[in-house]
């Protein structure tokens, strides 16, 4: 504060009006480390490589966490009685603050990231190809995923709910584009998706959106993003040298699903390949921008696939329910990515242990997203930092 107002004195001196002084001790203000960073000087721990951070600094840890935005009263008054790393505090903290609608950030912020849904802003899919696709449909594209999201937050659904839900919320808009009838004007509202070929993320439009191309669909991109945040195993880069698809050759004279056999030939693309093109062409019933179809051009849809492991499926459906039995690698893959996200840095070697225990808890407490976030609030690289590491 002295500094500040030396400042505000000194322009004074100067002869200049006090506005003046006080425009330049803002600006000092604007530009401190403190004003820009969330700093943390923590709590030595003897003989520890790590240090606890201080109350208010877990304050604002999960207040960013979760709301984005700096702790509010309760969680201020908390920190100062030296209360907050009680359990059973946190716990009623944390179920408070994901009822809050300022959880609304957690859905735009970590689900946009997470499932890439935000990068629906920039797709631009060919509109000779889909005429349908216009703004309002993008927008409403991205509505139903946020309201989903927000949905399994408020209401604390199974984390499961996001491979196997067999609800959604659409408007009249995305209703008819999906060919669902009885919606009727621009308000979402939950529809139940008994009876169609659809449920979870993976048969929302913007994620089969952002997983294609401009004028056709991927079933590598799709295949990839399943194993990426779904299944928790993500494939390798590419090798160097490896020729692409031949984009001249795939249309009426051979179908898309031909031409990626005839990619995997290549015995160096063939095993990642043969992970990801099964479960993109489950997919394959729904075209670059959502809709069902069930041709490609004159070429009838083959969505059946085969796992490495030997499991066969035809459909959607049928796909879901097989990630859906693997529910136990997407609980361990969504704690990995949702500590990532509360930490704000990539996980560590040492950081196995925390998030195996947090999926394992998870599951116990029948994948509630409430027991996930309260495993992350209450583990050790939450609550600590290692030397040298900052916010």
């Amino acid at each position: 504060m002295q500094e500040l107002i030396g400042l505000v004195e000194m322009v004074q001196r100067t002869g200049d009006p006090f506005e003046e002084g006080l425009a330049l001790a803002m600006q000092r203000l604007l530009i401190s480390p403190n004003f820009l960073f969330r700093i943390e000087h923590g709590t030595e721990l003897p003989g520890k490589p790590f240090q606890a951070v201080a109350d208010y600094e877990l304050a604002s840890r999960l207040s960013y966490y979760l709301w984005s935005s700096m702790p509010d009263d309760e969680l201020m008054r908390l920190a100062g009685e030296g209360r907050l790393r009680d359990e059973a505090v946190l716990d009623a903290q944390v179920h408070r603050m994901l009822q809050s609608p300022k959880a609304q950030a957690l859905v735009k912020n970590f689900g946009g990231q997470w499932l890439q849904f935000r990068a629906l802003e920039s797709i631009k899919p060919d509109r000779d190809v889909f005429p349908a696709f216009q703004e309002y449909l993008r927008k409403s594209m991205a509505e139903e995923t946020e309201q989903f999201f927000a949905y399994i937050v408020q209401q604390d659904r199974p984390i499961t709910d996001f491979i196997a839900a067999d609800y959604t919320f659409l408007n009249e808009k995305l209703a008819n584009f999906y060919g669902i009838p009885g919606v009727k004007g621009n308000e979402f509202r939950k529809v139940d998706l008994a009876g169609t070929p659809r449920g979870g993320v993976l048969t929302q439009a913007s994620i089969l959106t952002v997983t294609s191309y401009a004028n056709r669909t991927s079933p590598v991109l799709r295949g990839k993003w399943v194993l990426e945040n779904i299944l928790n195993a993500p494939p390798p880069p590419p090798p160097p040298g490896v020729p692409p698809l031949e984009e001249s050759s795939v249309g009426p004279t051979a179908s898309l699903r031909k031409k990626m056999e005839a990619h995997r030939t290549n015995t160096t693309c063939a095993s990642c390949h043969a992970r990801m093109d099964p479960l993109g062409f489950g997919l394959e019933n729904f075209d670059a921008i959502g809709a069902w179809r069930t041709k490609d051009g004159e070429h009838d849809i083959d969505a059946s696939g085969k796992l490495p492991d030997g499991r066969s499926f035809n459909g959607p459906t049928e796909l879901r329910e097989i990630l859906t039995a693997d529910r136990d690698a997407f609980t361990v893959g969504m704690t990995e990515r949702m500590l990532t996200y509360a930490l704000g840095r990539g996980l560590e070697t040492y950081d196995r242990r925390t998030v195996r225990s947090i999926a394992r808890e998870t599951a116990e407490n029948d994948y509630r997203l409430s027991s996930l976030v309260a495993g992350i609030v209450k583990s050790l690289p939450f609550q600590h930092r290692q030397e040298g590491e900052n916010q």
